[in-house]
């Protein structure tokens, strides 16, 4: 675990514990307001990265609110967006990049939120046979899996090895449509690394083995959550968004390895 990541975990829990605590917190208070008292079906567009910790955070939110059904559409911000701009119909939108929720301008309702960020890491075959140690290694391990040049795990990666002056030949890379794909070329022999999200490689586990990126080559990626203008229930969206920005929300996102949002 790099530094950065154990000094913000550890923060995590401060912000956690201290909202917890705090009686005139404004998430808290409108989180507490709605449990069970809404109803209806909510569709959230979150970024693939976002999936194991959105599916805990739903669970939360409908134990709560027992008259709600959550519905998940996981995939790359990138594809999320274009979805939601050519029509398909969503409640919540969380992405893995401000670029992304940028695109939605004119569809979100009121500003977008910081909710949590995330560092990149290398990961590699388990044991790390090809004896890989940091981003200029991969230049000539082998094949390389990274995310799609649009998606933002692949955009945060390019500018991890431009700060690390690292160029990998296009030849020698595998592209996924999202850090799930990307992430099980490795797991599935397909590439020798891949360069995917700290909560990713947790995920992972065993399957894979876990390379710190040097905090001065590491991208931070931010994650953005909004309610989207078109929500059929717009008290229900936004009574998702603040569980997310809640107590209870803060605490799954920093047991699945979120950094806090600042």
């Amino acid at each position: 675990m790099t530094r950065l990541r154990l000094h913000a975990v550890v923060l995590f829990v401060v912000i956690v514990a201290a909202l917890a605590g705090c009686g005139s917190g404004s998430s808290s208070d409108e989180s507490s307001a709605y449990s069970g008292t809404l109803e209806g079906s909510l569709s959230v567009s979150a970024a693939a990265s976002l999936r194991d910790a959105f599916d805990a955070i739903g669970d939360g939110f409908t134990a709560a609110n027992p008259g709600v059904e959550v519905v998940f559409n996981f995939d790359s911000s990138s594809n999320l967006a274009t979805q939601i701009l050519e029509g398909a119909p969503a409640g919540v939108f969380a992405s893995a990049d401000e670029a992304n929720m940028a695109r939605l301008a004119g569809e979100v309702d009121g500003d977008p939120v910081i909710f949590a960020r995330n560092e990149l890491v290398i990961v590699t075959r388990p044991d790390n046979p090809a004896g890989i140690s940091g981003l200029v290694d991969l230049a000539d391990a082998g094949i390389i899996s990274l995310c799609g040049e649009e998606v933002p795990c692949g955009r945060y990666a390019a500018e991890a090895f431009v700060l690390a002056g690292v160029t990998i030949d296009e030849s020698k890379v595998t592209r996924g449509q999202n850090v799930t794909a990307t992430l099980t070329a490795v797991t599935e022999g397909d590439a020798v690394a891949a360069v995917v999200y700290a909560t990713d490689a947790i995920a992972a586990g065993d399957a894979v083995e876990w390379v710190d990126i040097p905090t001065e080559h590491d991208v931070l990626a931010s994650y953005p959550i909004g309610v989207l203008a078109g929500a059929g229930d717009s008290e229900l969206a936004r009574a998702f968004v603040d569980f997310v920005l809640g107590p209870d929300g803060h605490a799954v996102l920093g047991e699945h390895g979120f950094l806090p949002p600042a």
